[in-house]
């Protein structure tokens, strides 16, 4: 024993995964309970105030595209692993034990709105089109119909925040991470 306090705590093997050690939180994440504090830290230091209330605005009112999409996708990559994110969730921990996290499919998903043009990625309409969805398919290394099933659940996420926008509680749609 050295005598001294801890000051950081590693929490990945890259130097940018090192934070503050805080015991309170730490038995907090290990017991399952999530730790929201850490999360709205990690929150704060990716966004930009003003433009986080003009994307919840555009959201609620069910008007965001890919290309909103594509900026949430890549502010969530900056705070880290995903499953890191998700465990900080109170609650959500015990509900995704045994669930496969899989980050690579954050970049699948990334590679597929990147390899849409800025005109389909701001009027997804146009992403019924087969070719189109073929072309994407190709230029993102994933099938056709990982593609059309993105822009599925793209749609229903829209349908669902136009609906809670208005005040209703819709049903929730399966999210574009759960895709294989």
């Amino acid at each position: 024993m050295a005598g001294q306090p801890i000051k950081f705590l590693g929490v990945g093997e890259k130097p940018d995964a090192i934070e503050t050690f805080h015991p309170n939180r730490l038995a907090s994440r290990i017991l399952g309970m999530g730790d929201v504090l850490t999360l709205i830290e990690k929150a704060e230091a990716q966004v930009d105030r003003e433009e986080a209330e003009a994307q919840s605005k555009k959201l609620m009112a069910g008007k965001f595209d890919f290309e909103d999409f594509l900026k949430q996708m890549q502010m969530i990559k900056k705070m880290g692993p995903l499953s890191g994110l998700l465990s900080m969730i109170p609650g959500l921990n015990k509900q995704l034990q045994g669930a496969e996290i899989d980050d690579r499919m954050l970049s699948r998903v990334e590679a597929m709105v990147t390899s849409m043009t800025t005109q389909e990625r701001r009027n997804p309409k146009l992403l019924q089109n087969p070719s189109r969805a073929r072309r994407i398919a190709r230029g993102s290394g994933s099938t056709q119909q990982d593609v059309q099933k993105l822009v599925k659940q793209f749609g229903q996420m829209q349908k669902m925040m136009r609906q809670m926008g208005k005040g209703g509680m819709p049903k929730m749609p399966r999210m574009p991470f759960n895709m294989k």
